[in-house]
């Protein structure tokens, strides 16, 4: 599927990554195995190394949600907070990455999978109060910058679900 452009694309992307994901960890054989897979030097994205199991990966999407969530309560409610949190930009947010791996290393398995189930639905339901035109429209909101709101919650659900099942499938492959 494209690039969602509009609002129903943006939902039906939304929903079918999160079940695709969920299906793509349903095939992985062993959920608790640290990953396997050898990570190339082409491999360059420092998330090949950092994330090293299932729990790692749900709770870098997790996160995200609370980014994407928090972000938007903010500042409709008359707070302007920039998308990431200070003091991170889009040049440092490897940092924030990190620190929410970190954060959640004696998170368990379980208590991810529940919180991405639990952040996903709060983030699609977010999404679902805009208007077509609010979620489209660049600059319809200060807030955003020179990008669209729904380019935000695209980052934040189906391109990052992508990104999540490239990571999972690099694992079923390593073990078979």
């Amino acid at each position: 599927m494209s690039r969602p452009t509009i609002k129903t694309d943006l939902m039906t992307a939304g929903e079918t990554g999160y079940l695709k994901l969920v299906e793509v960890m349903q095939a992985l054989p062993d959920q608790t195995q640290d990953f396997n897979f050898e990570v190339t030097e082409k491999m360059t994205e420092a998330h090949w190394r950092r994330d090293q199991n299932l729990r790692d990966v749900l709770i870098h999407l997790y996160e995200w949600h609370q980014l994407l969530l928090n972000w938007v309560e903010a500042n409709q409610n008359g707070k302007a907070e920039p998308f990431l949190p200070v003091p991170y930009n889009w040049k440092t947010y490897g940092q924030m990455n990190q620190e929410f791996w970190e954060k959640h290393q004696t998170t368990s398995l379980e208590d991810a999978k529940k919180l991405l189930h639990d952040s996903h639905i709060a983030v699609m339901a977010l999404a679902d109060t805009f208007s077509n035109e609010e979620l489209f429209t660049k600059q319809y909101f200060s807030w955003t910058g020179t990008s669209s709101l729904g380019a935000y919650f695209i980052s934040a659900t189906s391109s990052h679900y992508d990104w999540a099942m490239k990571k999972l499938k690099k694992q079923i492959k390593a073990n078979r």
